[in-house]
This record gives structure tokens, C-alpha cells and sequence, in this order.
């Protein structure tokens, strides 16, 4: 033989590379893609553990399947001021004090029963703004409307069957919530409710 493969001593070329290193290198590549799947996988077990790991939807799927209106509940029904009858009693020391409230609420469309002064189990022992007594069905409906008018009243019951309601004026009273905040008040209450979302 000739040329490049022309033999001149005791030993032959070599044609390839030895066995071993091809085996290591390919060993290594192997090694390499092995430990760059379990990061990736840990990473996304990570990512799960943090969102919630739902892997069948998306965020954006899921916003997709929850309706963008919601129904509400319906609005509350509450009576209008005209259809309450308030009974003005004074318990603190200032005297008139029952007959200014009483003209002022009658100013905002409530009806007036009596107006004096509180009797023995609540004069001079109303410490707060007020008090409104009344029967047990006025807690879901006149309360709160004739509550609008003076926050910070304290709602008591009785055995009364009618549906007129005390207000007993406390030593803390100044003066009732503005025209304007009393309405803002009364509109929220009687706003629909909106209904839970369960997206």
C-alpha cells in the first residue's frame, strides 16, 4: 500500500477515535439532559405548589368560563319615612330637646306620635345618641331606616304590637346626620346586594 496508509514500521494508524472516550462523551450528554428534566420538573411541581396547581385550566380560561355579569340579589325592600310613626322622648337634663328633634324629623317625611320627656326606666339612663325601642319586626325594616338618621342609636325590642317606634334621645345627642348623608345611607341600604362570585 501507498500513500497516507503506507506502513513503515511496527505499528498500524489509527483510524477513529478509542472507544472509551466516545462512550464517556455520550455518557455525559446523557447525564446532562437527565438533570435538566428533574430541574424542569421540579420547577413546575414549584410553580404548582404556589398557584394552586391547577394544570387543566388556565387563569385565562378560567376567566372565560365565569360570566362577566353576575345576578344580584334583589334590592331590600324597606318602608318609606312617611309610613313611620316615631314617638320623640327626651332623656337627658336639656329641656325642648324631644320637640326639636321631633319638628326636624317631621321635616325629613317621618309621621310624629308623641314627644315629652322619657319615662322613669330610661331618663337620664340613655347614654348614648339615642335609643330606638320598638316591636320585634321593626329590627329589619323601621330600625334601620329611622337609624339613618341618627348612627350610633341603640335598637332595643318590646311586647308592643303596633308599629310605631320610640326614639329616647341619650346625653351624647347633638344633632341628626345631615339631610344629604341620611339619604346616601338610606340608598345603601335598599342597593341589591351583590351576589357572591364563585370564579
Amino acid at each position: 500500500m501507498g500513500g497516507k496508509y503506507r506502513i513503515t514500521g511496527d505499528k498500524y494508524p489509527r483510524m477513529r477515535r478509542p472507544r472509551r472516550r466516545r462512550s464517556k462523551l455520550v455518557l455525559a450528554a446523557t447525564a446532562s439532559v437527565v438533570a435538566l428534566g428533574l430541574a424542569g420538573w421540579g420547577t413546575l411541581q414549584l410553580i404548582d405548589v404556589f398557584t394552586g396547581g391547577d394544570k387543566t385550566a388556565s387563569a385565562a380560561d378560567r376567566k372565560a368560563d365565569c360570566p362577566s355579569a353576575k345576578p344580584s340579589a334583589p334590592a331590600k325592600v324597606l318602608p318609606k319615612p312617611a309610613k313611620i310613626k316615631v314617638n320623640v322622648y327626651n332623656a337627658t337634663p336639656r329641656s325642648g330637646l324631644a320637640k326639636t328633634a321631633a319638628d326636624e324629623l317631621k321635616k325629613r317625611g317621618f309621621t310624629i306620635g308623641k314627644v315629652g320627656n322619657a319615662t322613669k326606666a330610661y331618663d337620664k339612663k340613655v347614654a348614648g345618641t339615642g335609643l330606638l325601642l320598638g316591636a320585634p319586626a321593626a329590627v329589619n325594616g323601621t330600625f334601620p331606616v329611622l337609624g339613618t338618621q341618627l348612627p350610633g342609636a341603640v335598637t332595643k325590642t318590646d311586647a308592643r304590637r303596633t308599629g310605631e317606634v320610640d326614639l329616647i334621645i341619650g346625653t351624647k345627642f347633638k344633632a341628626f346626620s345631615t339631610p344629604k348623608a341620611a339619604a346616601s345611607a338610606l340608598t345603601a341600604l335598599t342597593a341589591p346586594a351583590p351576589a357572591p362570585s364563585s370564579c
